[in-house]
């Protein structure tokens, strides 16, 4: 007969707060010094854990995915951002310009955050076999997650359903973190030019699809 696995709420709890530790920290490091140059003994004593501890925690290209999950949406784990808290009660709102600011106001955030995060997950996947096969599956959930923004706007006569699959394509590259960093970090904009930017090009968008939608 197996031992049996003792387990307890206080100690499951600790090992969560020691996660959360250790891939706070190994976003830290990865948006500062990059992907190559972060080791798994600076992310452990960034932590205050064990090198043992992280690499329980995950190798190397999954904590960065998990750092980016955490910084972009909160917490880990592949279910779709409109299941967040923060976008259940945007997405409820009751106007469409509601709607829309919220959205867009937690999308430029979200991006700022994230930054440096998306730019070493662009090394990565580019020296880094399993990083660039865990930076695909980020890439192809966040375009699901645009997909359903646009069925979302279809739902409401906003836009042809046979126009969605093109809509969340267009949406994606309006609000995904590659505009971000042209605009931003590379051209100079402010942040509050770049959010009346996604805005104003967002507005476009809808004023197209609804006319085709008429």
């Amino acid at each position: 007969m197996s031992p049996r696995r003792y387990s307890s709420p206080l100690r499951d709890a600790e090992a969560a707060r020691t996660r959360r530790r250790i891939v706070e920290a190994a976003g830290a490091l990865f948006a500062r010094d990059g992907y190559a140059a972060t080791t798994m003994k600076a992310i452990a004593d960034r932590a205050g854990v064990s090198v043992q501890s992280v690499h329980l925690a995950g190798p190397k290209a999954a904590l960065l995915i998990a750092a980016f999950e955490v910084s972009f949406a909160g917490d880990e784990g592949r279910h779709s951002l409109a299941d967040r808290p923060a976008l259940v009660e945007i997405m409820a709102r009751e106007s469409l310009d509601d709607v829309l600011a919220g959205w867009l106001d937690y999308v430029a955030a979200a991006n700022a955050r994230t930054a440096g995060l998306s730019r070493a997950m662009l090394t990565a996947s580019e020296m880094d076999a399993a990083a660039a096969e865990a930076v695909a599956d980020l890439e192809a959930r966040r375009r699901r997650d645009l997909r359903q923004a646009a069925e979302w706007l279809a739902g409401r006569g906003l836009l042809r359903p046979d126009d969605v699959p093109r809509a969340g394509d267009e949406l994606n590259l309006v609000v995904g973190p590659e505009a971000h960093d042209f605009l931003v970090l590379r051209s100079g904009w402010s942040p509050s030019e770049y959010r009346r930017w996604m805005e104003d090009t967002v507005r476009s968008l809808l004023a197209r699809w609804a006319g085709a939608a008429g």
